[in-house]
């Protein structure tokens, strides 16, 4: 039987290092674009980033455009649990610090690689690195587990 996670229970899961599924409405003919993304939460504020290719990612543009975007992260293996959250962009950041992009990238990998591309990133001149930051307007939220007794 699943059960609506409490605010406790969605902050704690969306804390781990989940990949995420992001998704944002497209202007044109083809469907939303939906791509997994790391991400980092906390003070209800949802961060991930666009990557290298920034500014001209289609990603970007449909952010940018949108002002909007769905995001969902799921645990894949027994007791199954998600949390979606509907967001709206609150701001994106064409020149982020290191600090900002390590938030992100630490969570997920080594901390020297977390390093070394946080600053690859953020010393671009390019300028193409974008870091995007949400506010959850709307949740979604399920629980698999057994209830304890």
């Amino acid at each position: 039987m699943s059960r609506v996670m409490t605010e406790a229970d969605r902050d704690e899961f969306l804390a781990g290092p989940h990949v995420a599924v992001l998704s944002v409405a497209a202007a044109d003919d083809r469907p939303p674009l939906t791509v997994p993304v790391f991400y980092a939460y906390r003070d209800g504020r949802i961060t991930f980033f666009t990557g290298t290719r920034g500014r001209t990612a289609r990603k970007t543009r449909l952010l940018e455009r949108a002002g909007a975007f769905s995001l969902n992260v799921q645990q894949p293996t027994y007791p199954y649990k998600y949390v979606t959250a509907e967001c709206v962009v609150e701001r994106a950041d064409r020149a982020p610090s290191t600090a900002e992009v390590r938030a992100v990238t630490g969570r997920y990998l080594p901390e020297a690689d977390a390093r070394a591309f946080a600053e690859s990133e953020t010393t671009d001149p390019s300028g193409t690195f974008v870091l995007f930051t949400g506010r959850p307007v709307r949740w979604l939220t399920h629980d698999f587990a057994e209830p304890e007794n």
